[in-house]
């Protein structure tokens, strides 16, 4: 099966372990959703919406109505039914997540803001290879150059560590090199939970090594998917991963050939 396209997403799962990219993208296993993931699906779409409304009317108080909406809509899809074992866990929930989002006050006012496209639907084929992702948002800063922002609902890294985490914005940063022909000055990661801003200054001399470094990794997910032969990374990231119970690094190679055949 040779690869069709690929995620910013999903080049970084294989880049952080393999297993991990083959169990969502290859066996294409279903994950349970968290309250961490319904938390960062219903603030994107708050955050998406109150750019939709004057500047004057971007309040924190505009911000939190956006936010129960989106989550009245959600919460009726089938995967988000049963998140909460209770309606006091649900409300805690709503509570948590709107001291979140007023953090987001202290670190930009939306007023000031006039974003060129949010949560923008990018497919661009660079040059044989595809690559598809949703980007956040992208603006035009006031010295009239591109920047890209990503919102995070987790806990930010500490700072020594915050490199590893721009490299699907790179990826988005090339795409967007591609589609404007023109080359983002700064792509920004804004962890709400803090709140902590990351900003990197981007140039085309990274964008090129970026573009390298993606050719190699589609070729070693061809060359991994033709094999078969996708070996977990054990890492701390083990500690979150929805896999443990079939991952072959946490359990003895007769365990996983059973869980293989079960799921087969």
């Amino acid at each position: 099966m040779s690869l069709q396209r690929l995620s910013p997403s999903r080049a970084s799962d294989f880049k952080v372990c393999p297993q991990l990219f083959k169990f969502r993208s290859i066996d294409k296993l279903e994950e349970p959703v968290t309250v961490h993931q319904a938390r960062g699906t219903t603030a994107h779409l708050a955050l998406q919406r109150l750019y939709d409304l004057p500047a004057r009317e971007r309040t924190p108080e505009t911000l939190y109505s956006l936010f129960r909406e989106a989550w009245t809509e959600i919460r009726a899809s089938e995967e988000y039914r049963g998140l909460f074992s209770s309606v006091e866990e649900e409300r805690r929930w709503g509570v948590d997540s709107m001291a979140l989002l007023a953090n987001y006050f202290s670190v930009e006012n939306p007023a000031n803001v006039e974003p060129l496209d949010r949560e923008l639907d990018m497919l661009e084929d660079l040059d044989g290879i595809v690559i598809r992702g949703i980007l956040d948002r992208i603006d035009r800063g006031p010295d009239g150059q591109l920047v890209i922002t990503d919102y995070k609902t987790g806990k930010a890294p500490p700072e020594r560590y915050a490199l590893n985490s721009f490299f699907a914005l790179k990826i988005y940063a090339l795409l967007i090199r591609r589609r404007l022909n023109e080359t983002p000055k700064e792509v920004r990661l804004m962890y709400l939970n803090g709140p902590t801003m990351y900003r990197l200054a981007v140039d085309d001399t990274q964008l090129d090594a970026m573009d390298r470094q993606l050719r190699a990794l589609w070729d070693a997910i061809e060359r991994a998917t033709e094999t078969g032969n996708f070996p977990p990374r054990p890492g701390k990231l083990c500690n979150w991963c929805s896999f443990q119970g079939i991952c072959p690094a946490m359990g003895s190679a007769t365990e996983q050939v059973e869980i293989s055949a079960k799921a087969s």
